[in-house]
């Protein structure tokens, strides 16, 4: 299969590393116009200039803005007012016991990982419905099926995309706008890393990862983490002009943690 989105832009928030940064990466490599979002200017150079000099051709520019608050994503409409394709990736976790969650940090979540994708979908859409043609995509994670005792704040605000995302894609029933959720498991990503492995090896990052999975979820299929570029190659898929029968969707990128047929 070929993906081709060329002439295509493509917004994708919190996508200066990680997950976000691979889905940058893989529409870029279908020929999308790319936008990076993240909270720091010189973390939007780097990735720009990572992904000119990994992908080849690719057509990528940045946005330097906080989406945590309205203002920030006035910043971002502002510098780019049209999208073909909004992946709404930035998102914050956290371990954290329930009852040493407080207050500001319950709005903190709801705020980055919930009022994100609900303001860049609300401003995005419009002139997605004026072309008739649009991608919206959530990044949900298998947390939002399987809520996990030491992060329920971050289960809770992924739950919450899955609702979104499906609620937005019956608003738009019968138009050629597909929106949807992905859920990836335990995935790689520098936050990960940086959690399990502090001093920055790579090798003994996936090695303590890889032991996690297995103990803490022992339901996975393949026994071990995902790398971001597995979760990116579903997104761009779902951003595809062959995904246009998929909407409504919560498509899991989990390695079958989540036990259920369905």
């Amino acid at each position: 299969m070929h993906i081709d989105l060329s002439g295509k832009t493509a917004i994708v928030t919190g996508s200066t590393r990680g997950i976000g940064y691979a889905i940058a990466a893989g529409l870029a490599g279908t020929g999308a116009t790319v936008v990076v979002t993240g909270r720091k200017q010189v973390d939007v150079d780097q990735a720009l200039s990572s992904l000119r000099a990994s992908v080849a051709g690719a057509q990528v520019r940045g946005v330097a803005a906080d989406l945590s608050n309205a203002e920030g994503f006035a910043t971002l409409q502002a510098a780019e007012p049209v999208a073909d394709i909004l992946v709404n990736n930035v998102g914050v976790f956290n371990l954290q016991p329930f009852a040493e969650i407080p207050d500001e940090e319950w709005t903190r979540f709801f705020e980055i990982n919930i009022m994100s994708g609900v303001r860049a979908s609300r401003a995005y859409l419009p002139g997605m419905q004026k072309k008739n043609w649009g991608r919206i995509v959530f990044i949900s994670s298998e947390s939002g099926l399987n809520i996990p005792a030491d992060m329920i704040h971050y289960g809770f605000t992924k739950t919450g995309n899955l609702a979104i995302s499906r609620g937005l894609a019956k608003s738009v029933a019968g138009s050629g706008i597909t929106v949807n959720a992905v859920l990836p498991g335990p995935t790689l990503s520098e936050g990960v890393q940086h959690l399990v492995a502090p001093g920055g090896d790579y090798a003994a990052a996936e090695r303590e990862a890889n032991a996690f999975v297995r103990t803490h979820r022992s339901t996975s299929i393949i026994q071990r983490v995902a790398t971001p570029e597995e979760v990116a190659n579903m997104v761009v898929y779902v951003c595809s002009t062959q995904a246009s029968a998929t909407t409504g969707a919560a498509l899991r990128v989990d390695g079958g943690v989540v036990d259920t047929i369905a």
